[in-house]
């Protein structure tokens, strides 16, 4: 015996059976409105609602990297080349931070300290990432600057993105890094 035959043998008669068509009404919108909602907690979950009422296909997006200081020895037109040095590989795939798309032949600037930590030409790069976004720079481990863990500059370009200039921060004895470049759009 469920609800409806319980409240039509407590009422009987016509007000029992109002009172079963009520209780019938009320189940079914109840059941109606759970399952909207659980289809609205499911796209929303995994991605599908992007703003009130949008329905997306939820692509992937990716967060853009952090900038980071410039510095005072940033000097553009650095030759093209990918290799400064030896005993550290920077090496990953310039992104869009709209979809998570490779970037082909953006503009990647590299300089660094010496292993006397001063800057030089001799570690000052320019190259292009791959047609499938990829890169790698190879440079001398960067010396101690005064005042600051070691690090390499970076500057990335690519046309209808934000320019983004940051820094890559090896640990002691590390000799390789996978860094991912994500550009925001302009």
């Amino acid at each position: 015996m469920d609800i409806r035959d319980k409240v039509a043998g407590v009422t009987g008669g016509a007000r029992g059976i109002q009172l079963q068509a009520m209780v019938e009404t009320v189940t079914h919108e109840l059941w109606r409105i759970m399952s909207i909602w659980c289809v609205v907690l499911a796209c929303v979950t995994l991605g599908g609602i992007t703003s009130a009422g949008t329905a997306s296909a939820a692509s992937p997006t990716c967060t853009p990297t952090r900038a980071d200081s410039l510095g005072p020895f940033y000097e553009p037109n650095a030759p093209a080349r990918d290799n400064t040095g030896q005993g550290l590989v920077i090496s990953g795939t310039v992104r869009s931070a709209r979809d998570c798309s490779p970037l082909s032949g953006a503009v990647i600037e590299w300089w660094g300290a010496n292993l006397r930590g001063d800057y030089d030409n001799a570690h000052r790069a320019t190259q292009r990432a791959s047609a499938d976004g990829s890169y790698q720079y190879t440079t001398d481990f960067p010396g101690r600057y005064p005042g600051r863990p070691p690090h390499v500059h970076v500057r990335v370009t690519a046309p209808g993105y934000r320019t983004l200039v940051t820094q890559v921060y090896p640990q002691q004895a590390q000799t390789a890094l996978s860094v991912d470049l994500v550009l925001a759009p302009q």
